[in-house]
């Protein structure tokens, strides 16, 4: 129980967004749960029904997002039913019903994107005001009583949605740092063991193919050395343009150190690891350009194998671009995923 408690309380710190579905998930059963059995026994079943929709369907929408991942479905079905619950609610009990807007409209701007909650917040207003004018004295006792209330909800939602969105922002440029290489724009070496561990789990569940190539530029250091870092910097920066350009959408690259990159190729066998680190190669030695001329690069590739680790893919790629360097470099060694020895070597030009 304790190693269980453990593991639920790591995911809730490394994903916000479950975090906060279960968070105000907690806060609506708890909170919702007193006054629905309150409102069916004093006979009130229509606002008792609507508030034990919104509990039963609270706890549904944080028990698929505890046990799918997907945080995005659950946050849209749960301001929906709570949009739709509490404008019920609202037009049923009057001015009483009034006061749960206020935290629904705080709750929306967390659970879904700030358009949604606009949009949900809006079509709030508009069906409960709708309501008031068809019914005079159903919701609002005076028209300075509606209008009162028109105001205070538009500034709370206003805040609510100022806050949510610069928090959002954050948020996102906090996730792109966190896996961003901030010299080049390409992935760091965090999402490449990340991205890496998935392929590998993709090929165990579906026999997915992947392939990488690791990446070095020849002779990188004479750049620095000879015309100063800050050239050598342009041509990594220089570098990572062509390769994307030169690679398909979903193709990833990543910085592995220094001038040392990897490319992790989707659904790619050997034939395609071979055509693509040959173009790659064509590409590079036509327009890289440093201060002193064209510069070119080695490359050591690797299949994955049935049952091979993330580890253990990646030591072999590297071990094939060593191997690329030993051969004269401005060349591509890469193995075969069917034969364990031996590493076949292509020298591409």
């Amino acid at each position: 129980m304790a190693m269980l408690i453990r593991r639920m309380l790591t995911r809730l710190r490394n994903d916000f967004q479950l975090s906060i579905i279960t968070l105000m998930g907690l806060i609506g059963v708890l909170g919702i749960s007193p006054y629905a059995i309150y409102r069916l026994l004093e006979g009130n079943y229509l606002v008792g029904l609507a508030d034990c929709v919104i509990v039963f369907s609270t706890l549904v929408a944080v028990i698929y997002a505890w046990r799918s991942g997907d945080t995005e479905k659950p946050g849209i079905y749960l301001a929906t039913v709570l949009t739709v619950g509490g404008t019920l609610v609202a037009t049923n009990l009057g001015v009483n019903g009034v006061f749960w807007l206020y935290p629904l409209i705080l709750f929306n701007f967390f659970m879904v994107t700030p358009g949604k909650a606009v949009l949900a917040t809006a079509l709030v207003l508009l069906a409960l005001v709708s309501h008031a004018l068809l019914v005079p004295g159903s919701v609002f006792e005076s028209s300075y009583q509606m209008t009162s209330f028109l105001v205070t909800s538009s500034v709370a939602g206003l805040l609510a949605f100022i806050f949510a969105y610069r928090t959002r922002r954050q948020r996102d440029q906090l996730q792109i740092l966190a896996i961003q290489d901030p010299l080049t724009g390409a992935r760091n070496r965090r999402a490449m063991n990340e991205e890496l561990r998935i392929a590998v789990a993709l090929n165990r569940r579906h026999g997915s193919m992947f392939a990488i190539l690791v990446m070095d530029l020849d002779h990188f250091k004479r750049i620095n050395d000879t015309f100063g870092h800050q050239a050598g910097d342009q041509v990594l920066m220089d570098f990572v343009k062509l390769i994307r350009k030169s690679s398909r959408k979903e193709d990833r690259l990543f910085r592995f150190g220094g001038e040392e990159f990897l490319m992790l190729l989707p659904n790619t066998d050997k034939a395609g690891l071979l055509a693509a680190a040959k173009h790659l190669h064509s590409q590079v030695a036509q327009y890289l350009l440093g201060p002193g001329g064209p510069v070119t690069m080695s490359i050591g590739g690797a299949i994955l194998r049935t049952g091979e680790d993330w580890e253990s893919w990646l030591l072999r790629a590297d071990q094939r671009l060593y191997r690329a360097k030993a051969a004269g470099r401005n060349c591509t060694v890469a193995d075969d995923a069917s034969q364990a020895l031996p590493p076949v070597l292509s020298n591409l030009f």
